[in-house]
């Protein structure tokens, strides 16, 4: 039987993995693995995952990840509305997804 857990970080939330190799914020949340069943995923499917705009010097890039390899990082404060405005498109009524990404 698959037991679903509360979601550790929210909407928004900047997060960094565990390894080191991105550090990124929040932009939607599963209650468990929604990753395509047919391809190899993670063996711990029952915790939340996390889509994740992980963010470089020049451009971001989308990650699905796991809550067990994500933390919170204290060393990068909430994103200010110049930083929203760089990575995200914002509709009339506030809602955002990553450039180059629609609106769902």
């Amino acid at each position: 039987m698959t037991q679903f857990r509360s979601a550790k970080f929210a909407l928004d939330q900047i997060v960094r993995h565990r390894d080191a190799a991105f550090r990124g914020v929040v932009i939607d949340v599963d209650a468990a693995y929604a990753g395509p069943a047919r391809e190899p995923g993670p063996d711990q499917r029952d915790q939340p995952f996390y889509r994740v705009l992980a963010m470089g010097e020049e451009a971001g890039f989308l990650v699905y990840a796991a809550e067990g390899v994500l933390e919170h990082d204290p060393e990068l404060g909430a994103l200010t509305e110049a930083e929203q405005a760089r990575w995200f498109t914002i509709d009339r009524d506030g809602h955002r997804a990553p450039r180059n990404q629609p609106i769902h």
